[in-house]
């Protein structure tokens, strides 16, 4: 049977090419998704399934309920777009000024909605349910996962997988990573006070802005000084801005970058020690810092059987040869609140090919994949749930990753 749903998916593709290519030209910023979601709740509910809309705010859930006994399998998507300038030259180019897919939000959704149509067609010979999660505002913290746990999305369910196609990687591979996979992404900005006035006059002022340039110099020696070099973590300032005028000593310099770790424990480390080092090198310039720190996704944790379990059947999709062993991405993924809550992994495919310009980095306004990466996210999903789900991970082995 299950050659059968993977061919059905092939069928599909030009169906799926038309869904995907849509959502490019219309895009829909985090927490602002209207015609998506709508697009999303009407194309499920023409297959049949019980759909939920609205759920934590703007998210879609679709309900395949099997005509066997089985395991409740959820499936997730994201939907929302980015504040990018489209700067490709395609005939799907994005239709809304300063917006954009340039992620491949639009490639997961429409790969999950043509595994829907093909489950939904041998409902009665499926065993178990399948949840169809439609998530809103992956790209900006909180994050609609959360809220949509909160509104009940993984009621019921036993496990859940995920997938985000990867233009790093090439068309034609899937990629899996045992534990930690993504890492959790904090922000934070520091507001040095001083006092202005002249530039021919440094002595009369406290200078905010070579404070503030001190604190940057310093701020990198938490990583590179204070956490063991066997962590991996991350401190990065993105911005500096103080003052207008060449001439003139400003009150105030603004600081802002990212953190980005695994550890839990180092994450707090490097919180407690950005707060420390900032109090410390503005009162040595008789200044004044403030830091506002936000806590942002948690890292991603794969679960150790069903990652096992995706990577045998990617292995006889595509060959052992093209299932890479992915190292951990510093980047973020709300993903994370799933796995905190059911058993599962995030898994990646490649998505990247020269030969049509599909070589860019994720966010970058060229952004763009080989769209032939939306069947194979949907043969991984089909095989997985057509598969009966992976064994439990044992409550160790869940709180190990947790917590670790």
């Amino acid at each position: 049977m299950l050659p059968d749903l993977l061919s059905k998916l092939e069928d599909m593709y030009p169906e799926l090419v038309k869904i995907r290519r849509d959502l490019h030209m219309y895009p829909e910023l985090s927490h602002q998704e209207v015609d998506t979601p709508r697009k999303a709740a009407d194309y499920l509910r023409a297959l049949g399934l019980e759909v939920r809309t609205e759920v934590g705010g703007r998210g879609v859930v679709g309900i395949l309920r099997g005509g066997k006994p089985g395991k409740t399998i959820a499936l997730r998507a994201d939907f929302d777009a980015l504040p990018i300038r489209d700067e490709k030259e395609v005939e799907y180019k994005s239709r809304i000024p300063g917006v954009m897919h340039a992620c491949g939000h639009d490639i997961h959704t429409a790969a999950l909605l043509g595994v829907a149509r093909v489950l939904s067609n041998v409902r009665e010979e499926l065993a178990g349910n399948v949840v169809f999660l439609h998530q809103f505002a992956e790209e900006m913290p909180p994050g609609g996962a959360k809220a949509m746990i909160a509104d009940g999305c993984l009621d019921g369910v036993d496990e859940v997988y995920g997938a985000h196609v990867w233009s790093s990687e090439t068309y034609g591979t899937i990629g899996v990573t045992d534990g930690y996979a993504m890492a959790s992404g904090d922000g934070f900005e520091i507001e040095v006070s001083g006092r202005g006035g002249h530039g021919a006059q440094p002595h009369l002022t406290v200078d905010p802005l070579v404070a503030g340039c001190q604190l940057v110099v310093n701020l990198q020696q938490i990583v590179s000084r204070q956490v063991n070099p066997i962590e991996a973590a991350v401190l990065s300032v993105g911005s500096i801005h103080s003052g207008l005028a060449a001439n003139v000593i400003p009150d105030t310099c603004r600081i802002s970058g990212t953190v980005r770790t695994f550890n839990r424990d180092v994450r707090t480390f490097i919180e407690q020690q950005i707060r420390q080092i900032t109090a410390a090198t503005c009162e040595a310039a008789g200044a004044v810092g403030t830091v506002h720190y936000r806590t942002g996704y948690d890292a991603v944790w794969n679960h150790p059987q069903q990652t096992g379990y995706i990577r045998r059947l990617a292995q006889q999709l595509v060959g052992e040869e093209n299932v890479k062993a992915l190292q951990p991405s510093m980047a973020g993924e709300d993903f994370s609140c799933y796995l905190q809550k059911v058993p599962g992994t995030f898994f990646f495919v490649g998505g990247g090919n020269p030969q049509i310009g599909a070589v860019y980095p994720h966010h970058h306004p060229m952004f763009d994949v080989d769209e032939r990466s939306m069947l194979l996210i949907g043969k991984v999903f089909l095989s997985a749930v057509w598969g009966g789900g992976a064994s439990e991970a044992s409550p160790v082995a869940v709180e190990s990753g947790l917590q670790a």
